[in-house]
């Protein structure tokens, strides 16, 4: 039937056949072949089609049922792994009619049947309706994960644009955010945090400061040392902080939170505002504490001119143990190059 001739964009489509009987291997493969099909593999060994398809990934599977050794049920129960987010793309062979048999192969994620013996218009049929199923499912899935991209890059780019809007109080180009971001993800990564969370607490730390929207120009922005009382209002940033980040339904904001109440916070218990000690200290905030330190000291303040990395690292090694995680001192000390050069790609 010329109907049944796959349309140009499923014709190299991957197929599989899967059947112990040597004749309906040779069948299968001659009528596919025959009307287009590019990329049809077949094997009689339903061990091998597991390795097979966990290596390829068959855009369609016809597979026998009745098999020795491991069946067609055994197959789908060992490939199911694969298709935890998709649908399994089995279309099942079988002689079998009962309905017991059709529903145990759909519970377990066949998608249709061909019944033997079978004619080959079924079987073209059948083939090109589930692979434009599935590649209408495969153009959802796409679409989908575009819009979630989309989104995730939205909320991305509003917790920096806030992070900015904290920083832009003091330093009018918001440039220590990202410096500072970028650090803790160097930071992060050297002292052994996987990617993911590193990529995490580069995005989270971004809003290490957004409390200080909350404080009076007069305090944040003193040419001077601040008296006791103005340094109880600077310091009540954090607790301003805390409130804006209140009770977070994201992982990420959780994290910014979390970053934004310790890193203040002192290895040695002299911080604000728990005054936690130690490894109390979540590693996000004594990471975040350390590369805020740094470049806070290296930056120009309204109190106080740029320190060097030199004098900035002298500090750092002082107060190892003190102010700062010792251990995450050390390894700032080895990526100093990298954060160094932070400074000349995000400049005041």
């Amino acid at each position: 039937m010329k109907d049944d001739l796959p349309p140009a964009h499923t014709r190299r489509a991957r197929l599989l056949v899967v059947d112990d009987e040597p004749a309906n291997v040779t069948l299968l493969h001659a009528i596919l072949t025959a009307v287009g099909y590019e990329r049809v593999h077949c094997t009689r060994d339903p061990q091998e089609a597991v390795r097979l398809h966990t290596d390829t990934l068959f855009d369609l599977i016809l597979l026998d049922l009745r098999m020795p050794g491991l069946d067609g049920f055994g197959v789908m129960e060992r490939i199911a792994p694969l298709h935890r987010s998709d649908y399994m793309p089995v279309i099942v062979l079988t002689a079998q009619t009962d309905h017991d048999t059709r529903q145990r192969a759909l519970t377990m994620g066949a998608r249709d049947f061909i019944q033997k013996p079978f004619s080959t218009d079924e079987v073209l049929l059948r083939i090109r309706n589930q692979l434009e199923m599935r590649l209408l499912h495969q153009t959802l899935e796409d679409r989908v994960d575009e819009r979630t991209r989309e989104l995730l890059e939205a909320q991305h780019e509003v917790l920096r644009r806030l992070g900015w809007a904290g920083e832009y109080r003091d330093n009018e180009t918001g440039a220590h955010v990202l410096r500072m971001a970028h650090s803790c993800r160097l930071l992060a990564l050297a002292a052994g945090l996987d990617p993911a969370h590193a990529e995490m607490i580069f995005l989270a730390s971004q809003m290490h400061d957004i409390g200080k929207i909350g404080i009076p120009d007069a305090v944040l922005l003193k040419p001077a040392r601040l008296t006791p009382e103005e340094w109880a209002v600077m310091r009540g940033h954090v607790d301003i902080s805390g409130e804006i980040l209140a009770e977070p339904r994201s992982e990420l904001l959780k994290l910014a939170r979390l970053i934004a109440l310790t890193h203040h916070e002192k290895f040695d218990g002299s911080g604000y505002p728990a005054g936690l000690r130690g490894e109390e200290i979540p590693i996000e905030g004594r990471i975040a504490a350390v590369c805020d330190v740094f470049d806070a000291l290296t930056s120009n303040r309204p109190y106080k001119p740029a320190w060097t990395v030199d004098e900035a690292t002298d500090f750092l090694k002082a107060n190892a143990g003190a102010f700062h995680d010792p251990r995450l001192v050390a390894l700032f000390l080895d990526i100093l190059p990298e954060v160094v050069a932070l400074r000349d790609r995000y400049q005041d």
